[in-house]
């Protein structure tokens, strides 16, 4: 993707990674953290990180788009080398808020009755009874859920610290040395 609306896609799409990442990494420390918001937003947070990973590569590809195309510069090259690792602090992101939502999946599901247990169904002989779904993410188990969380809070930290660096980065290399800090005169320079 090189251009939007007769723009670079670059400094477009870079804004939805700036707000998308860190907003998943947060939510995902918040569904780690609270049982109301995991039951609430591990879904919607599991897309939405998935999302982000998504426009990662996207916007990456885009940057180096415009780098072919902008005067090169040790800022530039800083920034650009940064922003590859962008993908490596997306992923973990991403894996941690499947698997916070699939665990809450298993939980659900195992704290839900049978159909043949619920009181408007016929009654069934127990051997009958189906037996409940396999847990695989193991959502019962307090040491399971110590390790994602504590992964997870690490993840999101390093996510949004690495968004910063990276974002900071593509400010300097964009923006330093060519402003002023007097005001320009009116009706132009």
């Amino acid at each position: 993707m090189s251009t939007l609306n007769g723009l670079p896609a670059h400094i477009l799409l870079v804004h939805a990674i700036v707000v998308l990442l860190p907003l998943s990494a947060l939510l995902l420390v918040l569904c780690v953290a609270w049982g109301k918001a995991r039951r609430a937003l591990a879904g919607p947070n599991a897309l939405l990180a998935a999302f982000a990973l998504i426009l990662v590569p996207i916007t990456t590809d885009a940057g180096e788009w415009l780098e072919r195309r902008v005067t090169r510069s040790s800022l530039l090259q800083a920034h650009t080398e940064l922003g590859d690792t962008a993908l490596y602090v997306a992923i973990p992101v991403a894996v941690l808020a499947l698997v916070v939502w699939w665990r809450q999946r298993e939980s659900t599901a195992a704290a839900r009755p049978a159909a043949s247990d619920a009181d408007d169904s016929p009654k069934v002989a127990p051997a009958a009874k189906s037996v409940g779904r396999r847990a695989f993410l193991a959502p019962a188990s307090r040491p399971v859920t110590t390790v994602i969380a504590v992964l997870a809070v690490l993840a999101a930290g390093g996510a949004c610290y690495q968004v910063y660096r990276i974002g900071d980065s593509g400010a300097r290399a964009t923006w330093q040395d060519q402003f002023s800090t007097e005001p320009a005169p009116p009706g132009g320079r």
